[in-house]
This record gives C-alpha cells, sequence and structure tokens, in this order.
C-alpha cells in the first residue's frame, strides 16, 4: 500500500518513524517549509523532514498545499491512504478526495474533546486526569471526521507538557500501526464524533507563559506543568524576567504536610511570603505557590536552593506581570 504522509513536529516524526516499520511504502512525506529557529535564525527543517531524508523518502514542503499545482503533486504520489499528523495546513477537498482508503489523522486527544491545535498542553492546563490518542477519518471540518479508534494515557500528578507529549507520540503511533489492517480489510467501523465537550485547544503563545498571580495556586501550578518546556512561564523582579520551572501548591500543616502557614499569608497576591533553603512560597488569588525550579534572565536553568544562594530573597518581595520595577 503507498502512502503519503503528512506532518511538522517531533510527535510526527516519532509516528511516521513507527509507520516506516510496517510492511507499507510511505512514497512521499509533506511537510511545513524550513523555518527560522533560534538565536541566529538560521533556517532548520522539520524534524519530519529529517526523518525522511534519512530514510530516502521524497519530500514536499508547500507553503500553501491548497493550491492546485501542489494538490497536483499529492495526485501524482497515487497514495492509496494518506496520514496525517500535526502537519499544520489544513487538507483542501481535492486532497481528501484523491487516496482509496481516505486520509487518516492521528489526533493527540480524546476527540470530540479537545479540537485544534495544542490538545496536549491544554489538558493539563484544564487539570484533566486522562487524555489520549484518536485515529480518525479527516473530513473538511476542524477535527471532526468520524472516530475509528482511540488510546487513552493518564496524566500524571507531575506531568508537563513535554512528558506527555512523548506519551502521546508512542501511544499515536501505536494506535495507527495497530488500526491501519482494520481499516484496509474494513472491519474497523467510523463513528459520528457528537459535540466537542470542552474549549476549542487553541494555540499556544508566549504571553500565555505571564504568569498572574491573582488566579489561583492550583491553576498556577497546572500552568506552569502544561506551559514546560514551551512556551515557558515566567514573571518579573525588580525588572527582570525570572522564568518559574517547577512549583507545587503549598500544603498546610492541616493538609497533613507537617508545615505551617508562612506568617504574612494575607499578602497582595504576587507577594513571596515565605523564603527557605530551598523554595520560596507566593501568595496567589487562592492559596499559594511554593516555586523549586527558576532560571533568571540570561542565566541558565536551577533549582530554588542554587538561586537563592546567588539572589537574595526576603518575604515582601513583590513579583509582578511586568517588566517595569516594582
Amino acid at each position: 500500500m503507498r502512502i503519503v504522509y503528512m506532518g511538522t513536529p517531533e510527535i510526527a516524526a516519532v509516528i511516521l518513524e513507527r509507520l516506516l516499520a510496517e510492511p507499507y511504502e510511505v512514497v512521499l512525506a509533506v511537510t511545513q517549509p524550513d523555518r527560522p529557529k533560534g538565536r541566529g535564525k538560521a533556517l532548520a527543517c522539520s524534524p519530519v523532514k529529517e526523518l525522511a531524508v534519512a530514510h530516502g523518502i521524497p519530500v514536499f514542503t508547500p507553503e500553501k498545499l491548497r493550491l492546485p499545482e501542489n494538490v497536483e503533486v499529492i495526485r501524482e504520489a497515487a497514495p492509496d491512504m494518506i496520514v496525517v499528523a500535526a502537519f499544520g495546513q489544513i487538507l483542501p477537498k481535492s486532497v481528501l478526495d484523491i487516496p482509496k482508503y481516505g486520509c487518516i489523522n492521528v489526533h493527540a486527544s480524546l476527540l470530540p474533546k479537545y479540537r485544534g491545535a495544542a490538545p496536549i498542553q491544554w489538558s493539563i492546563l484544564d487539570g484533566e486526569s486522562e487524555t489520549g490518542v484518536t485515529i480518525m477519518y479527516m473530513n473538511e471540518g476542524l477535527d471532526t471526521g468520524d472516530i475509528l479508534s482511540q488510546k487513552v494515557v493518564p496524566i500524571a500528578a507531575d506531568e508537563t507538557g513535554g512528558s506527555l507529549h512523548d506519551k502521546l507520540a508512542i501511544a499515536g503511533a501505536e494506535a495507527l500501526a495497530e488500526a491501519i489492517p482494520g481499516i484496509l480489510d474494513g472491519t474497523l467501523i467510523a463513528v459520528p464524533q457528537g459535540e466537542m465537550t470542552t474549549p476549542y485547544a487553541k494555540q499556544l503563545t508566549k504571553e500565555m507563559g505571564n504568569l498572574d498571580f491573582t488566579l489561583p495556586a492550583t491553576v498556577l501550578e497546572r500552568r506552569i506543568r502544561g506551559l514546560s518546556p514551551w512556551p515557558g512561564t515566567y514573571t518579573f523582579r525588580d525588572g527582570s524576567m525570572l522564568k518559574i520551572w517547577a512549583a507545587s501548591v503549598f500544603a498546610s500543616e492541616s493538609e497533613e504536610s507537617g508545615a505551617d502557614v508562612p506568617e504574612g499569608a494575607s499578602c497582595a497576591p504576587g507577594t513571596v511570603v515565605d523564603v527557605t533553603k530551598t523554595q520560596f512560597t507566593v501568595m496567589t488569588g487562592d492559596g499559594l505557590l511554593a516555586v523549586t525550579e527558576v532560571q533568571p534572565e540570561g542565566k541558565r536553568r536551577m533549582s530554588s536552593e542554587e538561586y537563592l544562594r546567588g539572589y537574595a530573597m526576603t518575604p515582601g518581595t513583590v513579583l509582578c506581570d511586568r517588566r517595569e520595577e516594582v
């Protein structure tokens, strides 16, 4: 069977690598064009392109797939099936109608939950206990096609966007490999999705990482995990950015932590209310947030213990959502 594979980021490369181990012929890899990356803004290819080139698979990088001349490239590849994973462009009907066995999408959520561009991170941000991957037929809607199969993945209490990405990449690769034989012999029956039951998983932005300490500590803790490693979360101290890489909701003595709620716990959100050897605790709109890993502006990532040895901090220090000094 001839497959055209469409995908761009690392999760799509993991799925492609698993697909290459199956007895199918990947005749073309379609991915986003090379983009500037890093401080030097040198052009870098996508993970899918890098893997495809390494395996001798022809690569096509259209800026706009929907253009007639680009659709013709897909048609000339004569695919029996098109497999899509985080490609980054909407497939027009002219492409959807090409393959005999349809266009199959690997989506990193349990649809109809979290349609959209960033389902992995939003499942953490919203406090879900589980997520997963969906194998589905594609239609002209946004992640609205009929479901072929799903695989559930639990979300750990300390899950980050990065760790969940890696789990879902493996789950997606396995789910696709398991689904294709049933698609080919007609034994895997597609089921309509129904209405979406969560907000749309909108694209992440760097601005989302700017911590608003008027939010509850539980929300902030999930944001720190969900937006790690990208775009990351941050605040400002004395006019300088301070990235926050790890934190926990402060547990009081009543929650069997053995610690008392720090003095000054009635301060305004963003105020540091306690500093120990290993962490500093910040007042939020509801509860306290104990910060355990940070990155000062222009410096490397480090534990709060190491940070506090080099950057003196006392209760009453104020963290804010802007660069101006407070």
